[in-house]
């Protein structure tokens, strides 16, 4: 399904085909509007990704005013990745741009939860609509809690639905 460009909407561009897994369980869970979120193709390694995000979507983002968007990346244990991938990203939009992934890679994760991507995914979800920090405070993961809180922020009240 494709969304409306001109209402409020959420777009997340996945690193590799992992996080693009974790993405679509996110948008499974029953509390997301799956109306205004969209996963894109997945690019391969994050560096493909910065490019595909500079190139493709700045143009975008500045064209269609309600458009957020979400960086899915590895962070492969390296603590300058968040701010590398932030530096390319306008001031003007960094309201609108998050970048959320797993500490090391998804697989590390998927191991040590004994989830699948899509089950990780939905369980994200479940934490964001309930205002819990059960997965989102694995320590894998809890290195996104404020680039998370900020985008909650903004994508709160169109992304999730009561029920």
């Amino acid at each position: 399904m494709r969304i409306n460009r001109h209402l409020l909407h959420i777009l997340i561009l996945p690193e590799d085909d992992a996080n693009r897994q974790i993405a679509n369980g996110f948008i499974l869970n029953r509390n997301v509007n799956g109306t205004v979120i969209q996963v894109l193709p997945h690019d391969r390694g994050w560096e493909n990704l910065l490019e595909t995000f500079i190139n493709d979507h700045l143009p975008k983002i500045r064209q269609f005013q309600e458009r957020r968007m979400v960086l899915l990346i590895d962070f492969d244990k390296r603590e300058d990745r968040f701010s590398y991938v932030q530096s390319y990203i306008p001031d003007d939009l960094i309201e609108r741009v998050f970048i959320l992934g797993v500490k090391s890679n998804p697989e590390k994760l998927r191991r040590v939860t004994n989830k699948s991507f899509e089950g990780i995914g939905e369980a994200l979800a479940e934490d964001c609509a309930k205002k819990t920090n059960e997965l989102w405070g694995h320590d894998l993961l809890e290195h996104n809690r404020s680039e998370l809180d900020r985008m909650i922020l903004s994508v709160r009240p169109f992304l999730f639905v009561e029920i």
